[in-house]
């Protein structure tokens, strides 16, 4: 009796091998499934409100996604019709099944927390955050994570895979008669393989429209963002992410929208008023002279811009927000000036920083400015305007100036004083992260405002312990935040975040700049929460704005509700210094605005998504890149909410204005015209500053 050897494998039957093909579906399309009820229930904050009917909706258009993914994972099995031998090869099939599984359980494991801080699915940030630098992405990760529990859970499960694989493929092998019998017919084989790749291409595609396959949109059926996330698929949005990285194509995505003579003509309409003289018309869309009301100034010869990392309008009390998180910003804002709509242009730091000191936008395809090549530009900010008008430099921070290339490119944009992580000596506390904490870098500056002699200066001073994984000192100068779940944590950093504020006042007011100086306070974006409203999530754009000066609210009151964003902040000092300015900034100056103005602000959340919105009072328009929108009447503070409705000729109006901005944004940046030419920053250097009101 002839006994096969171990290098032959035993023939397989087509009844056999769909048999593994099915079962191996199968137990993915359960995989996916278990994923995605995982993902809910580590996010189980955000379900409140939601039917079960809507996330029956959800599930079963996750379904269709998984599908397509599965579909891909399986196509060597299909393929394998061709040949008896690769049939029979069933541990190279256990091995890439038991893979590609466990690759996917790896990224599911990876969105459960990637969800729950950015309420986006797995995207293009998963990429960059590693290629800025995986030293202190692989820090975050240790010491903000149970990373040891997680790899444990991802091993035990790829190892219960791999033997329910093993499993499937012995329950499914036939016997020898069988075997030999189903492997004699190729002409069967030839047939089951034209079937399964018919079958494949349509399941691959996920709809058997006409058309294009399958996209994101799709799962977009519901009111709830959580609901529409949860029908996603990670390894298909980390995919489309790769994909649309490596495509100049999404970085013109805006621009075929309008034409470019329509594009300048609305955008200058949105952002030039009555104090603006347009400045090279013909090669710059929105550059122009502006010349203040003289009115409108205010006595301060110095700017410190305090950008609070994470620090969210909805948890604010002086927003609305009742738990007691912020009551030194809360003070502060008593003797200020606070801007109650105002919203980030994006949802990450360095967005939130050229946004606020170089009055550029957030542009979907150039969410990273600061590291491309389209940085490099010099851009009408505050460095160039204040340094056209000899003033001294500060920049504090608890960290490494090479995070986001922050050196590089405010360096380039004129700044000269870096105060970073490696500049503090024996400090109060440093995380093995990202540096130094807020109490630290606060008293680094005041000790460099303290040496600043009579020259005017302009400082930005940038807060970070209100970041994961919010390691703060021990003990804590505040009582830590319990109620709120699964944010107790973040909020505990903000509330330190916040007391570190408020000491830095106390100290503040005994420096001799401090009655010459204006105070800009001002959030880099907010953070999820369990309402998320619009299908941007609105409340994670909301930041405070607050000015502080000296008779600010004499002249100005204690709150404005126009709507503004970070691009507005420069114009908005520029006003209160006096004395006229020639710029390009994509905001106005939110305290001379026209009677009647409610302002406007574009935002884009960070990621893969090139999902962009315009505000325009209580007015909201979400537009996707396919030029789908959504219209919503929105409410921030203490009583927030959103709801859509149905107006034709306002959305049609407010996306022609979107696509204008967008448009004559992107030209300027990939034309190299987006900032004031030499000439017009010497010029304005040499030009007479007119003093302000009260001034000495």
């Amino acid at each position: 009796m002839n006994r096969p050897t171990l290098h032959t494998a035993a023939p397989i039957s087509l009844r056999a091998h769909f048999g593994f093909l099915l079962g191996s579906a199968a137990m993915l399309l359960l995989m996916f499934f278990l994923l995605r009820l995982a993902l809910l229930v580590h996010n189980r904050e955000l379900i409140d409100g939601i039917a079960p009917a809507i996330l029956a909706e959800a599930f079963f258009n996750g379904l269709r996604f998984d599908l397509r993914v599965v579909t891909f994972i399986c196509l060597p099995l299909v393929l394998s019709l061709a040949s008896t031998h690769a049939m029979a090869a069933r541990g190279a099939h256990r091995l890439w099944l038991t893979a590609c599984a466990s690759v996917v359980l790896l990224l599911g494991v990876i969105e459960l927390d990637f969800y729950r801080e950015f309420h986006q699915r797995l995207n293009k940030l998963f990429f960059q955050y590693f290629k800025e630098d995986p030293a202190t992405v692989l820090s975050m990760v240790w010491h903000g994570f149970p990373v040891v529990r997680y790899v444990f859970a991802w091993l035990a499960a790829t190892a219960l895979l791999a033997w329910l694989f093993h499993r499937l493929d012995h329950s499914t092998r036939p016997c020898p008669t069988e075997a030999m019998r189903g492997s004699a017919r190729p002409g069967w084989r030839w047939l089951a393989l034209l079937l399964g790749v018919v079958v494949s291409v349509a399941a691959a595609r996920g709809t058997l429209r006409q058309g294009p396959p399958l996209r994101w949109g799709d799962a977009f059926t519901t009111d709830s963002m959580f609901a529409n996330h949860l029908g996603l698929n990670a390894a298909l949005t980390l995919y489309d992410a790769a994909r649309h990285e490596l495509s100049d194509q999404r970085k013109r995505a805006w621009l075929d929208a309008i034409a470019d003579s329509e594009a300048t003509r609305v955008v200058r309409e949105l952002l030039l008023t009555p104090n603006d003289t347009l400045v090279d018309a013909d090669r710059a869309a929105v550059r122009r002279h502006y010349v203040p009301p003289a009115a409108s100034a205010l006595p301060v010869r110095n700017v410190v811009v305090i950008l609070l990392e994470s620090f969210a309008g909805r948890y604010a009390g002086a927003l609305g927000d009742g738990n007691g998180i912020t009551p030194q910003f809360d003070r502060l804002a008593r003797e200020g000036l606070l801007f109650t709509r105002v919203f980030s242009n994006g949802t990450h730091t360095h967005q939130g920083m050229f946004a606020t000191m170089s009055c550029f936008p957030n542009l979907p395809g150039f969410e990273y400015l600061m590291q491309t090549p389209e940085g490099a530009q010099k851009f009408s900010g505050l460095p160039q305007l204040l340094g056209a008008r000899d003033f001294d430099d500060l920049y504090v921070y608890n960290g490494d100036f090479a995070w986001d290339n922050q050196a590089g490119f405010f360096g380039n944009q004129g700044m000269t004083t870096f105060i970073g992580r490696r500049d503090f000596v024996n400090p109060v506390f440093s995380d093995p992260t990202w540096g130094v904490s807020d109490q630290d870098m606060f008293d680094r500056a005041v000790t460099e405002l303290r040496k600043r002699g009579d020259k005017p200066f302009y400082a930005l001073l940038q807060s970070l312990s209100n970041h994961s994984p919010y390691a703060l000192p021990d003990p804590l100068p505040v009582e830590p935040v319990t109620g709120h779940g699964a944010y107790d944590q973040h909020l505990t950093a903000m509330r330190y975040s916040d007391w570190a504020l408020g000491r830095f006042f106390e100290q503040a007011r005994q420096l001799p700049s401090f009655k010459d100086t204006l105070f800009v306070i001002v959030g880099d974006h907010g953070f999820g929460g369990v309402e998320q409203l619009t299908d941007i999530d609105l409340l994670r754009f909301h930041v405070p704005l607050l000015l502080i000066a000296p008779g600010i609210q004499e002249k100005f009151g204690a709150t404005r509700d126009v709507v503004g964003t970070q691009v507005d902040v420069v114009p908005t000092i520029m006003g209160r210094l006096g004395g006229a300015a020639t710029h390009q900034c994509w905001g106005r100056d939110l305290l001379a605005l026209p009677a009647g103005d409610a302002g406007f602000g574009v935002i884009k959340p960070s990621g893969s998504s090139q999902n962009v919105a315009i505000l325009e009072g209580d007015t909201a328009l979400v537009l996707s890149e396919d030029r789908q929108g959504k219209l919503y009447r929105y409410r921030v503070g203490a009583t927030a909410a959103a709801g859509t409705f149905e107006d034709a000729a306002r959305q049609q109006a407010m996306a022609r204005r979107l696509e204008a901005f967008l448009h004559a944004a992107t030209r300027s940046l990939l034309e190299n015209t987006a900032g004031v030419t030499t000439a017009h920053a010497t010029a304005a250097a040499n030009a007479p500053r007119r003093p302000a009101a009260g001034e000495r």
